[in-house]
């Protein structure tokens, strides 16, 4: 069986495993001269930022439904660590330049949309969608990073680090199905949703925003075009049935 933290990458074949070219070969000094790619990596981190921010917030009102003290413990611990991922993105739209709130609020309404369509009924379901939704952001975030100047991409990875979250989650789920196989159909169905609604609330955040589209099909993010765009969601459902697998939970 994978791993968590195996089932949490995209598949190997994807552009990480190529040899940096063109923008992604450049530091940030170099690359953000051209004014769309600067305009594309500032709404990049903005919705990095604002995910991070949502995303430590999430888990502490997760923390309150947690059945144990040694849970709650443990999610405040992720929530911490998500929150110092926030101040990173902060502190570097700050340095190049851009007023960290100003870069977050186009992604506000988008983000919260979402949060609130996939609103959890219990202690399990969060589990699922912090897993789940948030594993799927971060695959959509580690395919562009692959075509982001060194600077940034570094940024960009450090961030998306596992706070420990995927293999809390899948210890508890699986242990809850083991507990009562009923439970995995419910989580299988809601894990269905969620993959539904971040895949297109990821799709209207882009589409939203005219640098970003650029970034994904071509001109800005040099390899990137429309074919691309659809084998990347490929990548990102397949690692997504892999995750499924790995909480025992049906694609």
């Amino acid at each position: 069986m994978e791993t968590p933290d195996t089932a949490a990458q995209p598949p190997e074949d994807n552009a990480d495993s190529a040899a940096p070219t063109g923008v992604a070969a450049q530091d940030w000094k170099t690359a953000s001269a051209d004014p769309q790619y600067r305009a594309a990596v500032v709404d990049l981190l903005g919705a990095l930022a604002y995910g991070e921010l949502a995303a430590f917030e999430r888990l502490a009102e997760d923390a309150k439904l947690a059945p144990t003290l040694g849970d709650k413990a443990e999610l405040a611990k992720m929530a911490s660590a998500e929150f110092h991922h926030f101040e990173r993105l902060r502190d570097r739209l700050a340095a190049v330049g851009e007023e960290p709130t100003a870069a977050m609020e186009p992604f506000v309404e988008a983000l919260d949309g979402f949060h609130r369509q996939t609103a959890p009924s219990d202690w399990l379901e969060g589990l699922v969608k912090a897993y789940v939704g948030d594993s799927i952001a971060s695959d959509f975030y580690r395919e562009v990073a692959a075509r982001l100047d060194g600077d940034t991409r570094s940024l960009v990875l450090g961030v998306l680090d596992d706070t420990g979250h995927a293999s809390f989650a899948v210890e508890k789920v699986r242990a809850a199905i083991d507990a009562d196989p009923r439970v995995g159909g419910r989580l299988a169905l809601w894990a269905r949703r969620l993959m539904g609604e971040a895949l297109s609330q990821s799709q209207r955040v882009v589409a939203d925003r005219d640098a970003l589209s650029t970034m994904l099909v071509g001109g800005v993010a040099d390899g990137f075009d429309l074919a691309e765009v659809g084998r990347m969601f490929s990548r990102i459902t397949e690692a997504h049935t892999k995750r499924m697998a790995a909480l025992g939970l049906a694609a």
